[in-house]
C-alpha cells in the first residue's frame, strides 16, 4: 500500500554519517544539522518548505564540491527525497526522480556509505512513490533495498525505522513491531538531539499504529 509523497517528509532519511576532521566533515555535518532543524525544528509548513528549498541548493553545492564522495552525493539524494514530500504533487515526482538518480550514483561510489543509509533511502523511495504509469514505485525492489541496508548495519535506528514503516504498509504488523522496537534500542545520538528525539517520536507513533492495526 502506497502512503503517498507526503510520507517522504515524515520518513525523512536522517541517516548517520562518519565524522571527518576536515572541511568535508564540517560540510557534511552542516548539511545534517540543517536537515535536523528543517525536519524537526519547526511545524509551520511555509517555514519547513523554505528551509528545505534552501537546503536543496546547499546540498547540490556540497555535492558539486565533492562529486566523488558517496556521503555528499547520498545526502543530496536524502535532501531531495525529503523535499519531494514538501512540495505539491505536480513537482513531487521531479524531485523523487532526482533523488533516485543521486542515490543510485552514491550507491555506485560506495553502497555501504552512511551505514547502509543509501540502500535504506532507495528502499523508502521505491516503497512510497506510486507505481505504474504515475511513477517508479516497486515494493519488491524496496524490500530488497531494505534487506541490503540491514545487512550493512542491522542495529541502525534509521534502517530499522524505514523497514518497520514499510512492513506496516505491507500489513505485517507483528514483524513491524519487532523491527521498530529494535530501532529504539539504538544508542542515543547525543550529537544530534533534535533528530534523535524526533526520530524516536516517529518510531513510537508507528508502534502505536502497528499495535492498533495488529489487534483489529
Amino acid at each position: 500500500m502506497k502512503s503517498g509523497f507526503l510520507m517522504l517528509a515524515a520518513g525523512a532519511f536522517a541517516l548517520a554519517a562518519p565524522a571527518f576532521a576536515d572541511d568535508f566533515g564540517d560540510g557534511l555535518a552542516a548539511i545534517r544539522s540543517e536537515w535536523d532543524a528543517a525536519s524537526y525544528g519547526t511545524t509551520a509548513k511555509s517555514a519547513r518548505n523554505d528551509a528545505f528549498a534552501a537546503l536543496v541548493e546547499h546540498a547540490a553545492a556540497f555535492r558539486a564540491q565533492y562529486p566523488d564522495r558517496a556521503e555528499a552525493v547520498g545526502w543530496e539524494g536524502i535532501v531531495l527525497s525529503t523535499y519531494a514530500g514538501e512540495v505539491g504533487a505536480m513537482s513531487a515526482m521531479k524531485y523523487a526522480k532526482a533523488a533516485r538518480a543521486a542515490l543510485e550514483t552514491a550507491e555506485k561510489l560506495d553502497p555501504t556509505a552512511l551505514g547502509g543509509g543509501i540502500y535504506a533511502s532507495l528502499g523508502a523511495l521505491y516503497s512510497k512513490v506510486p507505481g505504474g504509469f504515475m511513477g517508479f514505485g516497486d515494493d519488491e525492489l524496496a524490500a530488497r533495498y531494505f534487506e541490503k541496508a540491514l545487512a550493512v548495519d542491522p542495529d541502525s535506528i534509521d534502517n530499522n525505522y524505514f523497514f518497520g514503516e514499510f512492513l506496516i504498509d505491507q500489513g505485517q504488523y507483528a514483524r513491524a513491531r519487532a523491527v521498530l522496537e529494535h530501532a529504539l534500542e539504538a544508542p542515543v545520538a547525543a550529537d544530534r538531539p533534535v533528530f534523535d528525539a524526533g526520530r524516536r517520536a516517529e518510531i513510537r507513533a508507528l508502534l502505536a499504529i502497528a499495535a492498533r492495526k495488529g489487534a483489529s
